[in-house]
């Protein structure tokens, strides 16, 4: 993984990924220096330190992870993947524990967090004469 210099627009390091691999949404958690990767082989989150670029560890995900939103308030992420979940994924620390699997539909794996209004929005395809969708969750 590359890690840019924002402000001069250079790469400022690459780091390994260990066996993340086809990574593609992330999310961070700039104030903690944490980064959160989605990986697609395997399927899996991982948790990165940025300042040292570091990787902390992974955690078992939902498949075909399209995107992924950092609550900072709740200290949780939420992991939305094509094979019809959305994972709840709790962070205490450096730690990672998949708290909750929501079922979805399959092929559902973009989305969007609100975090002013608590609100995750979940587009959902037009599937096997099921029409297409927008699902809303809230935090519990």
């Amino acid at each position: 993984m590359i890690a840019a210099d924002r402000t001069g627009a250079t790469v400022a390091a690459r780091w390994m990924t260990g066996a993340c691999q086809a990574n593609y949404p992330m999310a961070l958690d700039e104030p903690s220096h944490r980064l959160f990767v989605g990986c697609r082989r395997p399927a899996s989150l991982a948790l990165f330190d940025t300042a040292a670029g570091k990787l902390l560890g992974t955690i078992s995900a939902v498949g075909d992870t399209d995107d992924l939103f950092y609550d900072a308030a709740r200290q949780r992420v939420y992991v939305i993947g094509g094979e019809g979940f959305i994972d709840i994924v709790q962070r205490s620390g450096d730690s990672l524990r998949r708290v909750a699997r929501v079922p979805t539909r399959a092929g559902a794996r973009t989305g969007l967090w609100v975090a002013d209004e608590n609100r995750l929005y979940l587009a959902v395809p037009a599937r096997r004469g099921q029409a297409a969708e927008i699902r809303v969750f809230a935090p519990v």
